[in-house]
Formats: C-alpha cells, structure tokens, sequence
C-alpha cells in the first residue's frame, strides 16, 4: 500500500531541489531547442510521470494539486521543463481512459514510456475493419523526442448520414509518424515542440478515444481504473498543464526580482529601486497574481475531486468558469512579468537574464490557443445570463 502523504511529501522536496538546477542548465537547453536527457531522467528517477499514472501501471494515482504543484514549482527554475512534464504527464493520465488494451501496448514491457501529444484535429480519418487509416501534419508536439507514442487529434467522418462530429484522440506509435524539427521560436525554446507527420497508417478502434467520453466522464477505461480520478473531465484536466506553469515562471521572475533590486541604485539619479513606486507596485501586483492564481487551481481541483468521489458531475456553468480560470492565468500572468521587466533595468533586455527569459516563456505560453481567454470569457458571460455553451473542450 502505497503512502501517499510520504509521497506527496518527497516530490515537493526533489521539485523544490531541482529549481536551482533546472535554471542553470535553462540557457543551454534553449539553444539546443530540447530539454537535455538529464532533465528528462531527473525527473523519472523522481516520478514525476507517475504522479497521475494509474497504480496497475506503478502510477501514483495522486490528484492534481499534487500533480500541479510540482509542475509550478519546477517553472520557477525552467517554464520549458515545467511546460514538457506538464503536456507528457497529463497523457499518462488520459491513457488510463483509452480501453485498457492501448496501455497494455505502451506499458506492457516498460511502464516509463512516454507519450507526447498534437489535439489538434487536423488528422484525416477513413474507416476501415477495426479501426481507421490516419494522415496528416500536427504542429506543437511538446516533448516528441522524449517520446516513443503520440496522442494525435483527428475528427472521425459519421458512420452515417446525420451523425455529428465525433473527435478522438488518436494513439500512434513512434514507428508510424516522424517528427519534422521545426522548432524555431521566441520562447519555450526548450520544449521542442515540433511537427508531427503521419502517412496513411492502421490505427485500432481501441487506440482512440471520443472526446464525448471524455466530456461525460464514462470512458472505456474506467472498467479497470476505477479511481475517483480517472473520473475527471478531461477538458478541465488538459487546459492547466498548458497554463499553470505561467505561475511557477512568474515566481521564478519574482525571485530575481527581488535579489537583483533590493540592493540595486539607479545610475541616472542615485536612488534607491526598493524606494521606487514603479518598482514596489510591480512586485506587489506579481505577488498577487501567483497567489490568486494559485488559489483559484488549487480550488477549483479540490471541487473537482470533491464531485468525482461522490459521483456527481459539474454543472455546464462550473466547467465554464473553470475553463475561463484556465485560459486567464497566462494573460495575467504576462501583464505582471512585463511590468517586472519594465522595472528592473536596462539589463533585462538581454536573453541570458532570468527575467528577459521568464517574460518570453510566459508570453509563448500564452500564444496556445487553450490560452486565449477572449473566446471563454464570452462563453461564461454568455452562459452566464441564459446561452448555451459554445464549447465543449470542458
């Protein structure tokens, strides 16, 4: 019997430790555009993989405040490390709701393997005999060379006339797609996230998963992982691997902040930065961010484990409010680094400084499309006074 708490306990530490090292080896990583094996082994020594992971498969099986804390602190040394373990993860937790033959492909002989991930739903889809031929070119793979499966996204064509859309994700081996290296961007330069490339191959009907089951929180795998956990929306679970390390990179910035400015005198007029208001007011105003954002993860989990141990569902208008807490956090959060920027100096401008480094990562996270909070935030106001929800990624 596993002892959670002690768990619980020792990953926090090993996150907590590996702060310092995760940005010392930072500058490096991003000009190699990959996290280096070290970090990748780092963190399976440290089971961070296996914090979601079902415990048929030596998973965990911990929540995701458990799961999320560790990804938060980790970004607070390197986003593009907490950003990789955040997208690989999670997929050790979706696997657990494909049928239970798909984790017996990619677990049976090692339960470390790792699967990256494009939802994008650009695939091409034909139904054959027991599954489906796949095609296409998905971008944002995070992680992909670390990975030996993907997760790819694809709408499935109606079995027949009348039908509505059906989206799955799709599980592929390493042996049926490439990876095109075209990772060449502003930020998260570590993360690698390439383009996938997939060419007329056989996936199994049991090597898919319907985004509906997802949504109604009755996939095929929970037949054999019954944990309350494996009973979560996955729309909701997803979204914050992609957001929430904009916190830990934001209290990474606000760390520097402090050690380069409490003792720092302005050249121009010889004052002091911790008597200026500029200065005072962008940290305070970065604090709070971390701490409300922070807050608001952590609360919302505890209301989703709360229903999925008794069996009842969120309503559509909490999904929509949470969904809205997810994309937001990255906009707040890049409204706050800038300010710290902004205020620490003319030595922030350079790509090796900390800060300049925290203020492209957070402002590359907020890119992602789970991450523009314009489209949810009229979904909430218009939920909220009557209208049906026009997203169902919840």
């Amino acid at each position: 019997m596993l002892d959670h708490d002690l768990i619980r306990q020792r990953l926090k530490q090993r996150a907590r430790e590996l702060v310092p090292v995760l940005r010392e080896r930072a500058p490096l990583a991003a000009k190699n555009g990959q996290l280096p094996e070290e970090t990748i082994r780092d963190f399976q020594e440290a089971g961070f993989f296996r914090i979601l992971q079902p415990a048929r498969w030596e998973g965990y099986e911990l929540e995701p405040k458990d799961f999320f804390e560790v990804q938060m602190t980790l970004a607070e040394g390197c986003m593009s490390s907490a950003w990789v373990l955040g997208v690989v993860a999670i997929h050790n937790w979706q696997l657990a709701l494909f049928d239970d033959r798909a984790a017996q492909d990619v677990w049976g002989q090692d339960s470390s393997v790792l699967i990256s991930s494009s939802y994008m739903p650009v695939g091409k889809v034909t139904r054959v005999d027991g599954g489906y031929r796949l095609s296409g070119r998905w971008g944002f793979s995070s992680g992909s060379k670390h990975c030996q499966w993907a997760f790819l996204g694809a709408m499935v064509p109606p079995a027949k006339e009348g039908d509505g859309p059906d989206y799955r994700t799709f599980l592929v081996p390493r042996s049926n797609y490439s990876i095109i290296d075209n990772w060449d961007v502003m930020g998260l330069e570590a993360t690698g996230s390439h383009d996938v490339l997939v060419e007329d191959v056989f996936v199994p009907e049991y090597h898919t998963h319907r985004s509906i089951d997802g949504f109604m929180q009755n996939s095929p795998g929970n037949a054999v992982n019954t944990s309350p956990l494996f009973r979560l929306p996955f729309g909701q679970i997803f979204v914050r691997a992609v957001s929430s390390s904009t916190i830990g990179a934001l209290q990474g910035a606000i760390d520097l902040f402090i050690e380069a400015n409490k003792g720092r005198v302005g050249v121009n007029d010889g004052r002091k930065i911790i008597q200026d208001p500029g200065a005072q007011t962008a940290l305070a105003n970065a604090m709070v961010t971390v701490d409300e954002c922070r807050t608001v993860l952590l609360r919302n989990f505890e209301l989703m484990m709360q229903r999925a141990k008794a069996g009842e569902p969120l309503t559509m208008a909490e999904r929509v409010k949470m969904r809205y807490d997810s994309a937001i956090v990255p906009d707040k959060c890049a409204q706050a680094v800038e300010a710290l920027m902004y205020n620490s100096g003319a030595s922030t401008i350079f790509r090796k400084h900390g800060i300049n480094r925290a203020f492209r990562d957070i402002h590359t996270g907020r890119a992602h499309v789970a991450n523009c909070p314009g489209k949810y935030a009229l979904n909430l106001g218009g939920v909220s006074m009557g209208l049906d929800s026009t997203d169902f990624f919840l």
